[in-house]
């Protein structure tokens, strides 16, 4: 393949340097320094730099990152120029860093008319790291700086810290962007407003304990969801249209914004024929892949859904169904003992199954949301007098069809 032939998506590109490898390379590098001993630091991100390392209020270091942009150096030409100005608190003598996702044929320093220096950065033996290598990195410096407090770690722990690290320096991002390209604060301002402290970094580090908080496994599950997206928009990126890229960034945009009280609530229907206890990647897989599917335009709103042409609510699910007696049956007895679980189905009982031969419904014993498990509304069904709960699980043709019906007549 020529250098002319590696095209990828503008627009795309921007916002995947942007929002998600430019983060995930600021907090590895933060952590570097502070295995390497050095905590008298504020990591300032989404400013004129991709991020930038601040010591006693003055720049220490400035980061571009750049990822899938081309595997060849003249692709970052003029970025690399743009690295080497002086300008705003960039001075001579400011090292100047830049990270790329891909290997490139030639790593060499880059020296700019301004005779500045920008030196390609470096991770272990390699000069470039790509997405799905960096949690990896990132977690063994974790495991690290563990060890050098003496304390006795576990994977969940290391994930749990990892998670939690990576949702506070994204969400700091993003908040810093929006204040630049929104309420129109400048990029100075927007990031010297915002910047995190090393010392901050550690400290979350060592008081956090996923067994002491109720949300772990959806906090789990969130950075499971986005990292999915992530390596699929990764891998996907050259060959993948407007639209389809516009919809798999908001369906992360919304995940990274819903509050962990919500995200429980996603973490339940997905599978909402199982008690939600871990995250299963498979469920992921189909989760994504049917919102992906879909033909209609999701509502990123609480839990993705979308609406008929009688406003009546479809959630899309991970639900892989071999026989509809066994999906009924398992509900059912997920509803029993899921108080949770079963107010989320007298509000959403359209449900959308990732795979699944036909369309089915069944009835419950249920009638009212707040009475799971009542004998008294359960002897009032069986004697006829109320209505009891009826869930709909449907395949995704049929979900097309009710939806797009809405399209052509509403």
């Amino acid at each position: 393949m020529s250098q002319q032939e590696e095209k990828y998506p503008a627009s795309a590109i921007s916002s995947w340097s942007g929002f998600v490898y430019q983060g995930k390379i600021a907090l590895y590098h933060s952590l570097k320094l502070i295995h390497d001993g050095d905590l008298d630091f504020e990591l300032q991100l989404d400013s004129s730099d991709d991020f930038a390392i601040y010591k006693a209020g003055k720049l220490h270091s400035a980061h571009q990152v750049k990822a899938k942009i081309s595997r060849y150096r003249s692709g970052y030409a003029k970025a690399l120029e743009q690295c080497t100005l002086i300008e705003y608190d960039k001075i001579k003598g400011t090292p100047r860093y830049f990270h790329v996702s891909v290997q490139l044929d030639n790593t060499d320093d880059h020296k700019g008319a301004s005779g500045e220096i920008v030196k390609f950065y470096r991770y272990g033996d390699n000069f470039h790291c790509g997405l799905g290598e960096i949690e990896g990195l990132t977690k063994a410096l974790i495991k690290k700086i563990f060890e050098n407090e003496s304390i006795t770690v576990s994977d969940n722990l290391i994930n749990f810290n990892y998670c939690l690290l990576s949702e506070k320096i994204s969400t700091k991002a993003i908040h810093n962007h929006k204040l630049n390209q929104v309420d129109g604060f400048s990029e100075n301002k927007a990031a010297y407003v915002g910047r995190i402290e090393g010392k901050e970094i550690l400290e979350d580090l060592l008081n956090q304990n996923p067994y002491q908080d109720r949300g772990y496994y959806a906090v789990e599950l969130k950075t499971e969801l986005l990292t999915y997206l992530e390596e699929i928009l990764d891998q996907t990126l050259p060959r993948m249209s407007d639209a389809t890229y516009e919809r798999a960034r908001r369906l992360c945009e919304h995940i990274r914004e819903t509050p962990i009280n919500e995200l429980k609530k996603l973490c339940q229907m997905m599978k909402p024929s199982e008690r939600f206890q871990d995250v299963q990647t498979n469920d992921i897989r189909r989760y994504t892949k049917l919102i992906q599917a879909i033909s209609v335009e999701p509502i990123f709103k609480h839990l993705p859904h979308y609406l008929d042409s009688e406003n009546r609510f479809y959630v899309p699910t991970a639900l892989d169904v071999d026989e509809s007696e066994e999906c009924e049956s398992d509900m059912i007895r997920e509803m029993k003992n899921n108080g949770d679980l079963l107010r989320l189905l007298f509000e959403y009982n359209h449900l959308i199954a990732s795979k699944s031969e036909a369309s089915f419904t069944f009835n419950t014993k249920f009638t009212n949301s707040d009475d799971f498990d009542n004998k008294p509304a359960t002897e009032k069904l069986e004697s006829n007098i109320t209505k009891s709960l009826c869930i709909s699980v449907i395949t995704i043709d049929d979900a097309e069809g009710r939806l797009n019906d809405k399209t052509t007549h509403g």
